[in-house]
């Protein structure tokens, strides 16, 4: 079961990307860029991604190099002015504190990751989880933590630079199977990253089989987080313990559980590839399914047929249209994000000229404090035009998929930048949630739970 003429796995980071052999088609300014930037944003890539998805003769403005290559003006151009001067200075004590600055001002950690998110038991904080919702925890396995590649537009960057205190990740499934012992209102649980396809089998299974025993019957959905599909599809065809791995993915769907790859596809040319194409095949003829996402991204996506490609693609391959996200409000976020109302545009647009199959997709969608937002439509009532907008996904149950309106704010990028309609002074989750607001009997924000 394997690809004839594998390859090895080859990543590059900073130092090492001048070894490649792609690297003197680079630019001096775009090189200066990519060493400057990095110091601030996670840099890594693999030959797989500079030999087959990169196009070489279109840089800087090939949509796969802006994926994988730091820009200058991912950074406030004072910042990367103040790093470079430093960086030719030397004076690495002094460059360390701003890049310490720099980071800070980045937002590292959105939406209530540490202050809400982060689950007790028996007044312990579980170590490596996340839970925001009820139905759903988020699993953080210490070995899956780093990627094949880093997005530059990713939200998870604080995981990858090495500061202790923007990084969060558990050595092992004890505390997660424990907790979710005590929490039967949970079905799904989320094993994230970084990719936890950057683990080897072994210790994959190390993590999968806790949830597969009988006292954990309440977990349906065992949702995995990869680019994997997308940077190292050999993971699932070539690599020595490919087959392996589909083998425990056959294992879990074996035990009862749906086991759903989260493949994050963020453009069409990831898809291309014969290799990717089969590694999709492998994946699904186990049980597992495939749900492709992905944000809306200037310089990358923002284009309705890159988006029709991909969804057509996918459904063609066997992989489910998923979520079209807005880009969050962290990291190099201006240099990546789009008005919500053209995000909208672009997701109508494509959506308009899919089949239905594809069609199961959901967005634009922003993962914001107070849940999943849904961006509905920007219709005229009542003479005021507005965002129509639902919570997919809440911290309050019981506000799930009630609509609710904004001002129309044709340069706002993300959901803190409206404001309701309507002459109202709150949206509906700012408002007191009753006593007997619940779901499933338990309280609705589940924080401390």
């Amino acid at each position: 079961m394997g690809d004839s003429t594998p390859i090895k796995y080859k990543p590059y980071n900073r130092s090492s990307i001048k070894k490649a052999p792609q690297w003197e088609r680079i630019p001096q300014d775009l090189q200066e860029a990519v060493d400057v930037v990095s110091h601030v944003l996670p840099f890594r890539t693999n030959q797989y991604v500079l030999d087959e998805l990169i196009d070489w003769d279109r840089i800087p403005d090939d949509p796969i190099y802006r994926l994988n290559f730091p820009h200058q003006s991912m950074l406030d151009p004072d910042d990367f002015a103040t790093l470079r001067d430093l960086l030719r200075s030397g004076d690495k004590q002094q460059l360390a504190k701003q890049i310490h600055v720099v980071r800070s001002r980045m937002n590292p950690h959105p939406a209530g990751q540490l202050t809400h998110n982060v689950p007790e038991l028996d007044g312990e904080v579980v170590p490596g989880i996340q839970h925001k919702y009820a139905q759903t925890v988020l699993f953080f396995p210490s070995a899956g933590q780093t990627c094949h590649a880093y997005c530059t537009f990713c939200f998870r960057w604080p995981q990858f630079v090495g500061e202790e205190d923007l990084h969060f990740a558990a050595r092992d499934a004890a505390g997660l199977a424990a907790y979710l012992k005590r929490h039967p209102e949970v079905t799904d649980v989320l094993i994230t990253g970084g990719d936890p396809m950057i683990m080897r089998t072994a210790n994959l299974e190390r993590y999968l089989e806790p949830l597969l025993v009988p006292e954990l019957a309440h977990i349906q959905n065992i949702r995995i987080g990869t680019k994997a599909v997308g940077y190292w599809p050999q993971r699932f065809v070539s690599d020595v313990d490919a087959d392996d791995l589909l083998r425990l993915f056959e294992r879990v769907v074996g035990a009862g559980k749906h086991l759903a790859l989260m493949g994050h596809y963020n453009h069409p040319a990831e898809l291309r590839p014969a290799i990717a194409q089969d590694a999709l095949r492998r994946i699904t003829a186990t049980g597992a399914v495939v749900r492709m996402q992905s944000p809306v991204l200037r310089h990358i996506n923002d284009d309705p047929a890159a988006w029709h490609e991909l969804w057509t693609t996918g459904v063609k391959l066997g992989a489910v249209p998923y979520y079209m996200f807005v880009e969050r409000d962290t990291g190099a976020r201006a240099y990546f994000e789009l008005p919500l109302a053209e995000a909208y545009d672009i997701f109508r647009t494509a959506y308009a000229g899919v089949s239905g199959l594809s069609r199961t997709v959901r967005g634009p969608s922003m993962s914001a404090f107070p849940g999943k937002v849904l961006i509905d439509g920007t219709p005229t009532i009542r003479g005021e035009k507005v965002f129509a907008l639902q919570l997919l996904q809440a911290r309050r149950g019981e506000l799930v998929r009630q609509p609710f309106y904004a001002k129309f704010d044709p340069a706002a990028t993300w959901f803190d930048q409206l404001r309701p309609a309507f002459g109202e002074s709150k949206f509906l989750f700012e408002e007191e949630p009753s006593a007997t607001d619940s779901v499933l009997g338990k309280p609705l924000d589940l924080v401390g739970a």
